[in-house]
């Protein structure tokens, strides 16, 4: 009988290795590397015409290396980083070399769980959104640990905790959260053949910091929590989301006990070549960062978004709007609309048109007087029912019109208002820097001569306006002019021989700039090489200074001039 049940254990441990071997060799065969790099350049030249000047190190760089690992429900990667100094333009804190991002992953059904950094979003990301920009340096993962749990079709919960990165540490602060969200469509299957869907969701989100001010009495554990809703029906979608968060007094806020809250709705509707989009959104001092002291886009745990167009053009984006941290309401609105082909306008080819507006005001704030409310400490009111001064508007419309198989014109033009003051240097001063109307053009002409080879012409022309409201003058009677670079145009010419080929030539000049010694050439010249995944392009010549933003986070960009280079691939 012994002996038997020898054999028979034998077997079970034979079938069991024989399974596990099976289970491993099945997630060998679906296992896969993968991963992509860039680099960038540049060797900085002084140029005293536009007041360029790179100090001692002038040879910087940007690279990263990314590898990814996948074998079954398991994923794992890392990415090395390096600045040795980073590229003008961007935090000097970055400088140095390391493994700031690795995770693995395990995912499983109804459950995903990820340990070491992540990205992640709840709702709007008006509580949290941890993510990456590389264009701007941005980037604020979680070091820690997330669980995503889905127990029924149309039900997700998340789960998270962990430390911001800042540089190639992490913050002080440790920041936890959680995010529920439900499809009712899905859960109930008696509304299965709906043609609306309806999705609700919540996320509370808190941070923990120690408290080490001398002559404040700061809050350590600070939490905002938010409500959403999502409809769509067709062509049409519609979702909104409400925020709170309790006071957080930080240096971004002036150290204000005041609460913070948010309001953000998006309609859309879409059909037959027609579509329309309306935004708008009232933030009040949701500026929510890991450390109360961060400063520029450092240790940020939510995102305020900005429903401006991001424009491509650069006089357009000459001077770009970003989000107000401390306050602001508004809106946006899209109108795109297709010319049918076959029609009188149409054509052959139709035409395309969109028509985009925005515009941005300060809140109604009234001060409260400090002695009297010294408890709160809240040091301002809102007022909801009004707005307060304009920060920015944009009115802007582009046709493009196909009218062969070689020929492809864009026109644009666009009046833009900045109240730069307050949106890009945070002081009331408009003598130093006075508020900017523009008018702003563009004609875009793209020839496509035989197939994979093209030429594309683009003209631009900024005219502007300045208003120092009550300035100073100086001895002779004159306003200040330093902040006054006038009006510009701007040419451009791309000729691209073969797809893997391609040729620019671009000059910005400011050719009335109040002061004679500031019209100068910006010029720039660029060569690139594409084939597949890899792409080497060499660039050479003058950028201005000024602010670059993309999705309501901006950079500051002083005057450059030199040689540059770009190589980047992926596997």
């Amino acid at each position: 009988m012994k002996k038997y049940l020898r054999y028979a254990v034998s077997g079970l441990g034979l079938c069991c290795i024989h399974s596990s071997f099976a289970q491993v060799l099945g997630d060998l065969r679906q296992s896969s590397v993968s991963g992509n790099f860039q680099i960038e350049g540049a060797y900085y030249q002084k140029d005293t015409a536009i007041k360029a000047d790179p100090g001692k190190e002038v040879f910087r760089y940007n690279a990263f290396g990314n590898i990814n690992a996948t074998m079954g429900n398991f994923s794992a990667g890392v990415r090395f980083e390096s600045y040795n100094p980073p590229l003008l333009g961007y935090l000097p804190g970055y400088k140095g070399s390391g493994i700031p991002y690795r995770f693995a992953r395990y995912k499983h059904k109804d459950i995903d769980i990820t340990v070491g950094n992540f990205y992640e979003q709840f709702g709007s990301g008006i509580t949290l959104r941890a993510y990456e920009n590389r264009g701007l340096l941005y980037d604020n993962a979680l070091d820690g640990m997330r669980v995503i749990f889905s127990p029924k079709s149309g039900v997700t919960l998340k789960g998270l905790v962990g430390k911001q990165r800042t540089y190639f540490s992490l913050s002080p602060g440790v920041v936890r959260g959680i995010d529920g969200e439900v499809n009712i469509t899905e859960l109930f299957d008696s509304l299965a053949k709906s043609k609306t869907k309806v999705i609700v969701g919540g996320s509370f989100v808190s941070k923990y910091q120690e408290d080490q001010n001398p002559t404040l009495v700061l809050p350590e554990n600070v939490g905002t929590g938010a409500g959403r809703v999502t409809i769509i029906r067709g062509g049409f979608n519609f979702n909104t989301e409400y925020a709170y968060k309790i006071n957080d007094p930080s240096y971004q806020n002036k150290y204000s006990y005041k609460p913070g809250q948010a309001l953000i709705a998006t309609a859309a509707y879409g059909s037959n070549g027609f579509s329309a989009q309306l935004s708008g959104k009232m933030l009040d001092n949701m500026s929510f960062r890991s450390d109360r002291d961060a400063q520029n886009t450092i240790d940020m745990i939510n995102y305020q978004p900005d429903f401006s167009k991001f424009h491509t053009y650069s006089l357009m984006a000459y001077y770009p709007y970003a989000t107000q941290p401390n306050g602001e309401v508004g809106g946006t609105a899209e109108v795109q609309y297709k010319i049918k082909k076959g029609t009188p306008l149409g054509g052959k080819y139709g035409v395309d048109i969109t028509v985009n507006a925005s515009s941005y005001f300060a809140l109604d704030t009234i001060g409260i007087n400090p002695v009297q409310d010294s408890a709160m400490n809240h040091k301002y009111k809102t007022n909801y029912g009004n707005v307060g001064d304009k920060y920015y508007h944009d009115f802007n419309i582009e046709i493009t019109k196909k009218f062969n198989k070689q020929l492809k014109i864009t026109v644009m033009y666009a009046n833009q208002f900045l109240n730069q003051s307050i949106v890009q240097f945070n002081t009331p001063d408009k003598e130093e820097h006075p508020d900017i109307s523009s008018n702003i053009g563009v004609i875009d002409i793209t020839y496509r001569y035989k197939t994979g080879s093209a030429i594309r012409f683009e003209t631009q022309g900024f005219f502007a306006t300045y208003n120092y409201g009550e300035h100073k003058l100086d001895k002779a009677g004159n306003v200040n002019i330093t902040n006054n670079t006038g009006s510009w145009v701007s040419e451009l010419i791309e000729w691209t021989p073969t797809s893997k080929w391609f040729f620019v030539l671009a000059d910005q000049y400011n050719y009335n700039n109040p002061d004679v010694a500031k019209r100068v050439h910006y010029y720039y010249g660029s060569v690139g090489y594409v084939s597949g995944p890899t792409r080497i392009s060499v660039s050479y010549g003058r950028q201005r200074q000024g602010i670059f933003c993309a999705g309501g986070v901006c950079r500051f960009v002083p005057a450059q001039s030199g040689l540059s280079f770009t190589i980047s691939s992926s596997f």
